[in-house]
């Protein structure tokens, strides 16, 4: 998953999109080791080291990983999209965000 993510990232990075994750390894520590290994450079939330953490438990994720889509008016607009199907929410939401704002469509 984080070799998609990371193409993502980079496609998107002119665009107004963030890929945020949400971390329950054991410490900070352990994350950071990962990040680093796995070459991640987005932003991650440390979630005090717990699947049952503030973050999971407020937004009720059961499993690993597990995807949201959001908005930019913070609406979830889908959820357990991965690869393709990924790709395919985020440009749809990124073009209709441009339509609103007057701009062009994303290219892929």
């Amino acid at each position: 998953m984080y070799e998609h993510e990371r193409s993502l990232v980079k496609r998107l990075k002119d665009e107004k999109f963030t890929l945020l994750g949400i971390n329950s390894d054991d410490s900070p520590e352990t994350w950071e080791a990962a990040a680093k290994r796995e070459e991640l450079t987005w932003p991650v939330m440390f979630d005090g080291g717990s699947t049952d953490g503030p973050i999971a438990t407020q937004w009720g994720v059961r499993g690993w990983p597990t995807v949201y889509v959001i908005d930019a008016k913070g609406v979830i607009r889908s959820k357990g999209v991965r690869g393709a199907d990924m790709d395919e929410v985020v440009d749809e939401l990124l073009a209709e965000m441009k339509k609103e704002e007057g701009g062009a469509q994303v290219p892929r």
